[in-house]
């Protein structure tokens, strides 16, 4: 499934590399009606994404804090006992102040650090947008209730406007803002949802300082950008080994060796898109596995009995592998996956020949090489 791209409105991290305190501190003050003893929750993710509790405390009198000492600069979060919402923030060594009302955590004020005056310029323009979405979204929900075809259709036009401007935003401040961490995660952001060509994302990474560029992000951008030379078509498919349903550790040169033809399909149970895609991709195999074309299943499911289950269910009679982590998966990460379906057609030298076919183009082109 083909991930859209969003402006970032919390869900980022910012980082001060120039930060020289020993440790941090962090100050909350809450307004509105809460009982003292209420319980203020420290969290950050883990290597597979998923919440994990770092400190917890209790708000006295309206206020509330968080002492410690961070490696480097991670994105955590501040979640409230019996409050919806969270408040996305940059643990950093440093005294960082958190100002926000009770019932609008997502309006929260940050100061403390340079990078964090960053994100709230950045996030006070970015609500406009958001609010200017929203306001578009109820219009055209209005409008197809009351089978308005002509204000629906002209919606349509101004959203797709509205969307250009937003994403011109982001880059002009990326650009913009070379020592700032948002400028990371907005470059980040826009590599992932494939918003502009792969040469802008190149320069606007270029155009980010030596502090900026030593991120962690920031290394992550650059590897992607370096490893998308090596899935392009008519390169060489990178290797690598992962384990099968039965335990055993299985590579892709195994696989390749086999045949002529080889299909490197990035899928998982959870993905609706992939599931419909599998009785083609059973029908093509059926037809030309005796001429030489071989499957290889990259699942990127975390449950091995929902990978499977989904194997056997969809009737998938051709190797699998799975490191079961999501998009977390090194594999996933070696060939830039951020949404699947997604799959790259391998000649017997394991050199790219195609990438993303689906239904009768799929068929069409291996038809095309085995014939």
């Amino acid at each position: 499934m083909k991930k859209v791209f969003v402006i970032v409105l919390g869900v980022v991290f910012l980082a001060s590399c120039n930060s020289k305190s020993e440790g941090y501190t962090l100050n909350g003050t809450v307004e509105g009606e809460l009982d003292n003893g209420t319980l203020v929750y420290l969290k950050t993710t883990d290597t597979i994404n998923q919440l994990v509790d770092i400190d917890t405390t209790t708000i006295e009198n309206g206020v509330f804090s968080f002492k410690g000492i961070q490696a480097e600069p991670k994105l955590h979060y501040i979640f409230m006992e019996s409050n919806r919402g969270n408040i996305p923030f940059i643990l950093e060594n440093g005294e960082i102040d958190i100002e926000f009302q009770k019932d609008s955590m997502n309006y929260a004020k940050l100061k403390g650090t340079v990078q964090n005056q960053f994100f709230m310029d950045f996030l006070d323009e970015s609500r406009s947008f958001s609010e200017r979405a929203m306001s578009m979204q109820n219009d055209m929900r209005t409008a197809a209730q009351q089978r308005d075809t002509a204000t629906v259709n002209a919606l349509r036009e101004e959203f797709i406007e509205f969307q250009e401007e937003a994403k011109n935003f982001n880059v002009d401040f990326a650009k913009n803002n070379p020592n700032a961490m948002i400028s990371v995660l907005i470059i980040g952001n826009l590599m992932a949802s494939k918003a502009v060509p792969q040469d802008e994302i190149k320069a606007l990474f270029e155009g980010l300082s030596p502090e900026m560029k030593a991120t962690e992000p920031a290394k992550k951008i650059k590897e992607r950008l370096d490893n998308m030379k090596s899935t392009e078509i008519g390169a060489v498919a990178p290797e690598f080994s992962a384990p099968t349903p039965n335990g055993e550790t299985l590579a892709l040169s195994e696989v390749t060796n086999k045949g002529k033809l080889t299909l490197v399909d990035f899928w998982a149970a959870w993905c609706k898109p992939c599931r419909m895609e599998n009785p083609n991709i059973v029908s093509v195999y059926n037809k030309y596995k005796d001429k030489g074309f071989n499957v290889l299943g990259v699942s990127l499911d975390t449950r091995e009995e929902d990978w499977k289950g989904a194997i056997e269910a969809d009737g998938l009679a051709w190797n699998h592998i799975s490191n079961l982590k999501r998009f977390q998966d090194p594999i996933a990460e070696l060939y830039n996956i951020d949404a699947i379906p997604a799959a790259f057609l391998l000649d017997e030298n394991g050199v790219i020949v195609a990438r993303d076919l689906r239904g009768p183009a799929l068929e069409e082109k291996v038809a095309e090489l085995l014939n």
